[in-house]
């Protein structure tokens, strides 16, 4: 298969900065600028008192000053750090965890959302799909981080400011020392900052494969198999091996990351500061006498703290930046992406069925070297039932997810009435069609909102529905019985047929013109695929209903069946006339006849 996916950086390290930070704003914009002052103020009386503080003192020690100024000087201090902490316990306890709740809910909505309009096409894209996790799982972490970086280096210019301004009254030179250390190594920072990134991308593949055999772990639908089967230590095998390759991933950086880092901290840490400056700020002091020993304190402890903020702003700075631009550039490329199933200028009315028409259509999915369908061409009339059977792969649910524009033709056209339903509004086309797909899900929620596919559901109508299909089982609290125990302890736990006759009373339920049922009974015992299908004939006139079946009992009496082939129908007609012709469909059906003959 040919590779599909390929990002491409189209924001600067800056710019996708500033983007995260509008949209932190847009959500919650007294948490931006609260926690960028808050941090002000709270971080930079220690370090005045750490350099300003300090030469007081000592100074005024020195110079045998009043024991009175100096303890008062030490309380003024003390005072400004303890209001300082005080103040960010406040404003943390009453203010930011509310508000990072609430961002954390804002960017997720807005992450969800998107995710909804996603064209199926990119859930095709392996690519694709593992920038989607990373966006999603990253989105709210990313922006707490940048946050936390963004006040940081505010805070960080705000000291650097403030410190070089006292240490330049004492001596510049210090700085330029400082300086120059820090800037020679912005390089590597660059550097550093991008290979994390790259290990970071690297890992996410990996955990994407492992996390699925994680899941098949945990989740029931796969706990019988697992346990009544030998296939655990295949699964577990896999997991190790994918376990192996993270660990193998991580261990192919951390060696050249390690030694970054070290390179870093010893150059400019101890041979810059401790070494150089630390000689000529006591050369100052010892030799020449240019410096008191409480300038050599403020300024021993200026240039360190100066030379913190400097490689925060440059050497730190630029690599945690430029890690976090990319991680930004993936989710702005995940809510800028253009979905394919676009609007049309027409809103389709949701009345009587109408003639389907699928004329002369092909399609291929992304990927794919072989069209899934070929050159298909049909009518469905008004109110009929059809059937759709073939084997595994002949292009049955491709055929009924472009009639539902879940994906687009690649050639021909699908038109309802005589309008092409490219030209309607996606929402307005889908309204019109009730679609019980095979692999259909039952969410944590009441029966009625899992009927209803909705908050606000008639509770008459979900009975009916549901006594349509069949659904028997007894509700404690009738349609507002919850389901599912992911909320509730008590949730109702439904069998596979229970839960898709509630998947099929959705279908009965919504008032729409179309019904699509993508394998129906399959999860039916004969009795209640009888009362299905007697259901779909009798209760359904005014609707067009098109199932998709591997059990050919249940198409017998559909008004017309196409048999599908490689992405072609090949044989079209009523049950008799296809046992008549005695061609694909008969071999079909007559082969699970005499299986069910056999069980007899």
């Amino acid at each position: 298969m040919k590779k599909l996916h390929k990002q491409k950086n189209t924001h600067s390290t800056i710019g996708n900065i500033f983007y995260m930070l509008k949209t932190m704003f847009k959500v919650s914009p007294m948490l931006v600028i609260g926690e960028i002052f808050q941090h002000i103020f709270c971080s930079l009386p220690g370090r005045l008192v750490s350099v300003i503080g300090l030469k007081f003192v000592i100074d005024e020690v020195q110079n045998g000053a009043d024991t009175k100024r100096i303890i008062f000087g030490v309380a003024l201090m003390v005072g400004l750090i303890v209001l300082g902490e005080v103040s960010t316990s406040v404003f943390f306890e009453l203010f930011v965890h509310r508000e990072r709740e609430k961002l954390d809910y804002g960017i997720q909505t807005m992450f969800y959302k998107k995710a909804t309009q996603l064209d199926l096409q990119k859930y095709d894209d392996p690519g694709y799909y593992s920038d989607f996790i990373l966006s999603i799982e990253n989105s709210s972490g990313s922006l707490k981080y940048i946050l936390s970086m963004v006040k940081g280096y505010v805070g960080e210019i705000v000291s650097f400011l403030t410190i070089a301004g006292v240490m330049l009254t004492i001596d510049p030179i210090c700085l330029l020392i400082v300086i120059g250390f820090v800037v020679a190594f912005i390089p590597m920072g660059r550097y550093t900052g991008n290979l994390q990134i790259k290990r970071r991308e690297e890992i996410t593949e990996k955990h994407r494969k492992g996390d699925y055999f994680a899941r098949v772990f945990y989740l029931p639908e796969y706990a019988g198999e697992i346990r009544t089967s030998g296939i655990f230590p295949l699964l577990k095998k896999r997991f190790d091996k994918s376990a192996d390759e993270v660990v193998d991933t991580q261990r192919k950086f951390a060696k050249k990351l390690d030694i970054l880092f070290y390179i870093q901290d010893v150059s400019i840490q101890a041979i810059g500061f401790v070494l150089v400056l630390g000689l000529y700020i006591g050369y100052q002091t010892i030799v020449t006498g240019k410096m008191s020993a409480g300038d050599f304190v403020a300024t021993f402890n200026g240039a360190l703290l100066i030379g913190s903020s400097i490689l925060y702003l440059t050497v730190y700075g630029v690599r945690n930046f430029t890690e976090q631009s990319k991680m930004i550039e993936k989710c702005r490329q995940f809510l800028a992406v253009q979905e394919k199933i676009t609007d049309g200028e027409h809103v389709a009315e949701c009345g009587k069925p109408e003639t389907i028409c699928i004329d002369n259509v092909s399609f291929a999915y992304d990927g794919n070297n072989t069209d899934s369908l070929n050159g298909i061409t049909l009518e469905i009339k008004p109110y009929e039932k059809v059937a759709l059977v073939g084997y595994n792969g002949a292009g049955k649910t491709t055929l009924t997810n472009l009639l539902l524009r879940l994906y687009d033709v690649k050639s021909g056209a699908v038109k309802i009435g005589d309008r092409d339903i490219r030209t309607e509004t996606v929402t307005s086309h889908r309204a019109r069609f009730s679609a019980v797909f095979q692999d259909f899900q039952i969410f944590s929620a009441s029966v009625g909102e899992n009927v209803a596919l909705s908050k606000d559901f008639d509770e008459e109508r979900v009975l009916q529905a549901l006594d349509v299909v069949g659904f028997t089982k007894e509700l404690p609290q009738g349609v507002n019985t919850l389901l599912l125990r992911e909320f509730d302890d008590d949730g109702v736990m439904l069998s596979g047929g229970e839960q898709q006759k509630i998947a099929i009373a959705r279908a009965f339920y919504k008032n729409c013109p179309y019904i699509i049922l993508d394998e129906p009974s399959a999860n039916l015992d004969p009795i209640s695929e009888y009362e299905l299908n007697h259901a779909m004939m009798t209760k359904a006139t005014d609707k067009t209903i098109i199932f998709i079946s591997h059990r050919l009992s249940t198409t017998r009496n559909a008004d017309r069946i196409f048999m599908m082939e490689k992405g072609r129908i090949i044989e079209s007609g009523t049950h008799d006339e296809l046992m008549a012709l005695n061609g694909k469909y008969a071999e079909m059906f007559n082969l699970q006849a005499e299986k069910y003959l056999e069980e007899q």
